[in-house]
């Protein structure tokens, strides 16, 4: 949390209730060393490290050359609502119109107002844990009430129905979860969120919000399934996902949700409040994205499971740690619990906050606690990196915790 001081005491309560995202904490603090001049390998943020493909630059820069300089329409452009709804179609069996479709500034921002739109002050949202660091701050400040559910490590960290339907009161009006999962990597399979809708289906007053923002970074043989595909579940199902992650398109900040009509609105008219329509030339990328071919896209995902695949190995290699292979996204996220009360002889392991901080103090590698993501014993490592800093990273992991007893 922020710290409160004699100046802050003068901010809304809800602002210094807030966390700072953990993510972004330790980019901050892994710059500051690096401009100290420390060659630092920056493993925390959750970005590709590849270019935006050439035919979305080139639609980019068409849409300045036509003159799409004004403000856009708060849901977004004609076309690209009707591009998502397309590729909500052909992708993933879920049958909504433009009119359904929201274009917002990220899938963040889709998220936010999506949270901001169904939760009254003391609902309860049902999140899946491990998740992303936003989730309960978003919640916090819509006055709702976070319910964590844990998934197990030795069921890839993944929720059962058992577990969901527990879980559920009268006051729950939301389930939130991520597949392909930020910071586990962890992809529910088509039979585990039709288990999970038969629970959710016997609920009607209860709203899905789905995450797919990792969609096309998917190693599974099955590939990727929709909760909202679902007959029974479309009206209740809120997608959300964007160009971000999939098409290398972090700083286009193009997201969207698929939603029943009044939800919908209900965003529309909520963004129309706060932010009016996202970037005009970035929908007018977007489009080209969603229209155009996935070949950059596969060579992407072909990357990330070849790191997957190298990052796993190598922290299997380290005592102590207890790794999961990912299905999914591009992290590792390793169990390093065996280290909590150990010592450097200086500095005393307590948690994952402590692990990561003194990973980045003494190997100069940035990783983000798992603290901030609902797992404690865990920190996340991404692996949107080359294969040399990547092998380099984990190296210096394993020889700084060497030092440790």
């Amino acid at each position: 949390m922020y710290a409160v001081t004699e100046q802050t005491r003068s901010l809304a309560d809800r602002i210094n209730a807030l966390e700072e995202s953990s993510t972004l904490a330790m980019t901050k603090k892994a710059r500051e060393l690096a401009a100290e001049g420390h060659k630092v390998i920056s493993l925390s943020v959750g970005e590709p490290d590849f270019k935006t493909p050439e035919h979305i630059c080139e639609a980019a820069k068409k849409a300045i050359d036509d003159g799409f300089h004004g403000y856009s329409p708060v849901a977004g452009y004609p076309d690209l609502r009707k591009a998502i709804a397309d590729k909500l179609k052909r992708d993933n069996n879920i049958d909504w119109k433009p009119e359904n479709i929201v274009v917002s500034t990220g899938a963040k921002h889709s998220l936010a107002n999506v949270i901001q739109v169904l939760v009254n002050p003391g609902d309860e949202v049902l999140i899946f844990a491990p998740y992303w660091v936003s989730y309960s701050e978003m919640v916090k400040l819509a006055e709702g009430k976070s319910v964590i559910l844990e998934g197990a490590f030795d069921n890839d960290f993944k929720v059962t129905p058992q577990q969901l339907e527990a879980a559920i009161t009268p006051r729950t009006k939301v389930v939130m979860y991520a597949s392909p999962n930020n910071p586990t990597g962890s992809v529910y399979s088509e039979a585990e969120l039709r288990a999970l809708a038969d629970v959710l289906e016997k609920h009607e007053n209860v709203y899905v919000l789905a995450d797919e923002i990792y969609e096309y970074i998917n190693f599974t043989e099955e590939g990727h399934f929709s909760m909202g595909a679902i007959p029974a579940m479309k009206e209740r199902v809120i997608t959300v996902n964007g160009v971000a992650k999939g098409f290398a398109m972090t700083g286009w900040r193009i997201g969207f949700i698929g939603a029943a009509k009044w939800i919908a609105e209900g965003v529309e008219k909520l963004q129309g409040q706060v932010t009016s329509g996202t970037n005009s030339i970035a929908q007018k990328a977007a489009v080209a994205a969603f229209n155009g071919p996935l070949d950059a896209t596969k060579k992407m995902t072909e990357a990330y499971a070849r790191r997957r695949d190298l990052v796993v190995g190598l922290l299997k290699e380290i005592p102590g740690f207890k790794v999961n292979v990912p299905q999914g996204a591009f992290y590792a996220f390793p169990d390093v619990s065996f280290y909590f009360g150990k010592s450097d002889g200086k500095n005393l392991i307590k948690d994952s906050d402590d692990f990561s901080l003194w990973l980045l103090n003494n190997s100069f590698v940035s990783t983000v606690a798992g603290s901030g993501f609902g797992a404690p014993n865990c920190i996340r490592i991404s692996t949107a990196a080359s294969d040399e800093a990547l092998t380099e990273a984990v190296t210096r992991i394993k020889d700084a915790v060497a030092t440790l007893s």
